[in-house]
């Protein structure tokens, strides 16, 4: 099964660790980082998908994907 999930969160460290977690957890990069200016907020926001290939499972809509 392959499994797909799109990390989001404010630009800064605490992103960076998300991103860096779930590479370390088997996860790939999947194209490239998004950024987005929430103007009322005077910050910016990131994105990154992320893939992996998990081996004996079945696809089911309930199941958690970051625990995959």
């Amino acid at each position: 099964m392959k499994v797909y999930r799109f990390l989001t969160g404010p630009d800064d460290s605490s992103f960076c660790h998300r991103v860096t977690d779930a590479l370390n957890k088997g996860w790939e990069l999947y194209g490239s980082p998004s950024h987005t200016f929430n103007a009322a907020e005077n910050k910016l926001y990131c994105g990154q998908a992320v893939v992996k290939t998990v081996e004996g499972k079945e696809y089911d809509p309930s199941m958690k994907l970051g625990e995959q």
